[in-house]
């Protein structure tokens, strides 16, 4: 069995443990395709949103944890049904389309938040959580003043864009970030930091010491097992004092 198909195989019986489902859905005349997976206890909806490589494996393994926890999950497409780009060049263009149409941006945001909504049939709150570039999205998602009851990022984007601030922002943003991130520096989690408590907005920002950029990918040649377990811990209990 090659690695791929075995990768593959993993992944289909981990999504049928968790009792998930991939999801087609439609925004402006275009398919993407989420993955939800539903919790009886249903504790919260949570609104997962992915990295610059798309909803992958990786997004449906962190959905199907929380679904064990008693969370339903619908870890939503800002891409395309199909989009899973796997070379830098082609992650750099579908980011960046999104990067410079904030209103697209958001549309899908939206549309992703409502689907979630449909396919829980209800929920006592509703959070969003994303990585790296799904944590930009859940920055975006406050800053639009999404009706949600908490934001919460892992080692994401956390530079505001010209025009934009936090005065609308309706619930708790928490932030996750690696100090060894050069990719995106503790002055950019300085600046947030100051912006957020301008805007009188309720936060909680954790660096870790020694954890850089996509620390929580498991396997990943940058993944920090100290932060990543860390920061899953706090967000757990964050999500209990909701």
């Amino acid at each position: 069995m090659n690695k791929i198909l075995g990768c593959l195989l993993i992944g289909f019986s981990m999504m049928l443990q968790a009792g998930g489902t991939f999801q087609d859905y439609t925004v402006k005349g275009a398919t993407y395709e989420g993955y939800f997976v539903a919790s009886k206890a249903n504790n919260a909806l949570v609104i997962l949103l992915h990295d610059w490589d798309g909803l992958t494996e990786y997004e449906v393994k962190r959905a199907n944890m929380l679904a064990e926890l008693g969370y339903t999950v619908f870890a939503a497409d800002l891409f395309g049904k199909g989009i899973r780009p796997t070379e830098v060049s082609d992650k750099k263009q579908h980011t960046g389309e999104l990067y410079q149409d904030r209103e697209k941006m958001r549309t899908l945001l939206s549309a992703a938040l409502e689907q979630a909504k449909t396919l829980s049939g209800g929920a006592p709150k509703v959070i969003a959580m994303g990585y790296c570039f799904g944590g930009a999205a859940v920055l975006e998602m406050a800053r639009a003043g999404m009706n949600l009851n908490a934001f919460v990022t892992f080692h994401g984007g956390l530079s505001t864009p010209q025009g934009q601030d936090y005065s609308q922002t309706k619930a708790p943003v928490l932030v996750f970030h690696g100090t060894a991130d050069t990719a995106i520096t503790m002055e950019d989690f300085a600046t947030l930091a100051n912006e957020l408590e301008a805007a009188k907005v309720e936060h909680e920002m954790i660096s870790y010491g020694g954890a850089p950029h996509a620390f929580t990918v498991f396997g990943g040649e940058r993944y920090h097992e100290r932060a990543d377990q860390q920061s899953w811990q706090r967000l757990l209990s964050f999500l209990k004092e909701l």
